[in-house]
């Protein structure tokens, strides 16, 4: 497969002002778009973004970009990821573009782009955008120019969607709960879906000003949350990210359920519903060994990926799977929605609390976490293929995964993003877990030291 110029394995993105982040390129970017979509389509674009300042910089450069290649687009304004991949598909849009960094800080921004299904673009369509960008630009007749207009109820269309995924009955009127916005992309759609659902709503993490998304709140900081469910006497917490395809819930103790956790629930759900789950529990290389025994205990396989929550969804569509995550809160309900949905997963272990008239820690508890230590170690100038092959590498991976024997498993592999080797080990003795860890470290630090 040709390696791209341009797209990673989630659209674009970086530093504002760095590399492809910049307008003069963005604008190119939806020009090039354009000009591959706008082929035997007679349809639209639609434009989304999350909150961060940077946003009103590359909806414009985008909007200008499509229309001089003749798209008529669709401005949807702060939106969820996951709602403008179902905005795309019920709007029957040719495609749906989100200008998004998910929990990254506000100094980053991406380009994120959804196929008329709202699924992630095919490769050749990748490419073939890529291979407009090198083209000069070039603008279309004034008559064939495109046009721009809002969408004026993208919001309420996106809430009615997130509370069709439950049962139309579903009463959360006896429920406190604490949602964190992460100042992103759900501030004005997660309080209205769980108040228009009976429950008791604190929200927090709800005031964006373009800087503050992501920071110290959200998923990725669910102290914050913790403590607001403890100070209220809440029920129940959520924590979103800052497009809201991430999700970390807080029981009414403060303790975090991660992704595993939320995985399990909603796997144990599925089950007591006729036709509720449909083949294995997709997770990834890094899913908690837990969760794999614990769906073995309810008679389910746990299937495990790449990370990346693609992945996932290949493998979920490649086989019409229903249920797959990972553990940093990406939940794909794919029986629901075509993509990560925070607000439709939390949703989903709501109404399993309603309908067991149980709370969350209770619900959460068939899943007993496996100690899990996970060590990065820099390369520095070595190559990431010749450590994780040397002889000695693979002999600490050997003699610990027979240490462990079958109550623990050894995982290595270089950081997508980073010049680094994770060292993951986990197993039911924590300190045994922590000594084979660092000692599986210490080898490649060795390693990579005479490299």
């Amino acid at each position: 497969m040709k390696e791209k110029k341009h797209f990673g394995t989630d659209g674009i993105r970086g530093r504002v002002g760095k590399g492809d982040i910049n307008p003069e390129f963005v604008l190119k970017l939806g020009w090039a778009a354009g000009r591959v979509l706008g082929k035997g389509n007679a349809g639209k674009v639609l434009i989304g973004k999350d909150t961060r300042i940077s946003g009103y910089l590359f909806e414009s450069a985008l909007e200008a970009g499509l229309v001089a290649a003749g798209m008529d687009i669709r401005l949807l304004g702060p939106m969820p990821t996951p709602g403008i991949a179902y905005l795309t598909r019920t709007l029957h849009a040719a495609a749906g573009i989100v200008i998004i960094a998910s929990h990254n800080p506000y100094y980053d921004n991406g380009i994120k782009f959804f196929s008329s299904s709202g699924t992630k673009l095919p490769d050749d369509v990748e490419n073939a955008i890529e291979a407009e960008c090198g083209k000069k630009l070039a603008t279309v007749d004034s008559a064939d120019l495109g046009k721009a207009e809002r969408v004026e109820d993208a919001a309420g269309r996106y809430i009615e969607f997130c509370k069709s995924t439950v049962p139309h009955n579903l009463d959360l009127s006896g429920l406190k709960i604490v949602v964190d916005c992460a100042n992103g992309a759900t501030y004005h759609i997660a309080p209205p879906v769980l108040e228009e659902l009976g429950a008791q709503v604190t929200v927090i993490g709800a005031e964006p000003d373009g800087f503050n998304i992501n920071k110290n709140i959200g998923s990725t900081h669910p102290e914050a949350l913790q403590q607001a469910v403890l100070q209220h006497q809440a029920d129940v917490g959520i924590a979103l990210d800052g497009d809201g395809d991430r999700l970390i819930m807080v029981d009414h103790t403060g303790a975090t359920v991660d992704g595993d956790g939320i995985l399990y629930i909603i796997a144990r759900s599925r089950l007591a519903q006729p036709n509720g789950l449909n083949g294995p529990v997709v997770g990834t290389t890094m899913s908690n060994l837990g969760l794999e025994l614990a769906l073995k205990e309810l008679g389910v396989e746990l299937k495990r990926t790449d990370v990346g929550d693609r992945y996932i969804l290949a493998a979920l569509d490649s086989n019409k799977w229903t249920l797959g995550g990972e553990p940093s809160g990406h939940i794909i309900c794919r029986d629901r929605t075509s993509t990560g949905d925070g607000i439709v997963a939390a949703l989903q272990v709501l109404a399993s609390m309603v309908m067991d008239e149980s709370n969350l820690r209770d619900l959460s508890m068939g899943m007993q976490r496996l100690p899990q230590i996970l060590v990065n170690v820099d390369l520095g100038k070595a190559e990431p293929k010749a450590v994780m092959e040397n002889d000695r590498v693979k002999k600490s991976v050997k003699a610990a995964e027979k240490t462990l024997n079958k109550d623990g498993r050894v995982l290595l592999r270089p950081s997508g993003t980073e010049p680094l080797i994770r060292v993951m080990v986990e197993g039911k003795n924590a300190p045994l877990v922590t000594q084979l860890a660092n000692e599986i470290a210490d080898t490649v630090r060795k390693v990579t030291a005479t490299d």
